[in-house]
């Protein structure tokens, strides 16, 4: 029996076209013309004797073989990208103590980290889950070595690796009455979430109630997954049942969050740039657009 081998090449070319937004901006980002990224595309489709790209209107889509050939080459490449960097930094050990806040991407850090120790056993990592404010400060105690969380001011440092929106968000059969009170599930003061969200309701003249203060943003998720009121979250802590409030629904846009990597130094960047390299894979991005252009 023949086999067809995939080449990575035009693997990495298909998904970095649909990251980027487009054949122009993907071509930009691996030093190749618009043109060449077109050839390797259709060079991709004649090997699998499918057509990955719709490309009848102005902005191609993903056909349906092309986004189920975009699950398959994401997996492709990072089993690709891993067995290459174990093989290229065998001796990476030691320990690393990770300070993470706790609403960066709850469902997904754990498959990052597990990705993470299988591909260097050898590597100890302590895991530390906390608000923004004590990371900082164990960070500058020197009791861990990275911390990856929210960065409120560029002033701060650390390096941006995901900005995201932070939403309105209720239970999906929780009912708001424009003419009552808004109850709202938030952190305790000082919060940015918190800060951005009453100031925006007191922009529009909509009144609000705090009805329940948690200090953990997962219990904020919980409060409003239970319908007690109205919460201030990062989009990607969205699920279980909740859903986002618009603009159109009477609720103001909040604005972006940064997430970033702080702590990184000269010394130990052997060992925490792997780690960071795998935290930015999991975050490019976490959903795929169908849309390109």
């Amino acid at each position: 029996m023949g086999y067809t081998d995939l080449d990575m090449d035009l693997l990495r070319t298909f998904v970095t076209i649909v990251d980027a937004g487009g054949f122009t901006a993907a071509g930009a980002r691996l030093g190749r013309t618009q043109a060449a990224m077109s050839i390797r595309i259709k060079r991709l489709e004649d090997l699998l004797e499918r057509q990955v790209f719709d490309r009848s209107s102005r902005s191609p889509l993903l056909t349906r073989d092309g986004e189920l050939l975009l699950s398959y080459a994401r997996q492709i490449l990072k089993l690709n990208d891993e067995t290459v960097q174990r093989f290229l930094e065998p001796d990476n050990e030691g320990e690393l103590r990770l300070g993470v806040a706790e609403y960066f991407v709850p469902h997904h850090l754990p498959v990052v980290l597990s990705r993470f120790t299988q591909a260097y056993p050898r590597v100890d990592i302590q895991v530390k889950v906390d608000s923004n404010e004590n990371l900082f400060e164990l960070l500058q105690r020197g009791e861990l070595d990275l911390a990856v969380c929210r960065r409120d001011d560029p002033r701060q440092g650390g390096r941006v690796v995901r900005r995201e929106r932070l939403r309105w968000a209720m239970a999906q059969d929780f009912r708001v009455d424009a003419a009552s009170v808004l109850p709202l599930c938030t952190l305790p003061a000082p919060c940015v979430f918190r800060s951005r969200g009453l100031a925006a309701l007191d922009s529009v003249g909509k009144p609000w109630r705090v009805i329940y203060t948690c200090e953990s943003v997962m219990g904020v998720i919980a409060a409003a997954q239970a319908g007690l009121g109205v919460a201030v979250l990062p989009e990607s802590t969205l699920t279980g049942g909740l859903i986002p409030l618009s603009a159109e629904e009477g609720f103001p846009e909040l604005g972006e969050i940064e997430l970033a990597v702080f702590g990184e130094r000269a010394e130990r960047k052997r060992l925490t740039s792997t780690l960071v390299r795998f935290i930015e894979d999991s975050l490019r991005p976490l959903e795929v657009p169908r849309l390109v252009g």
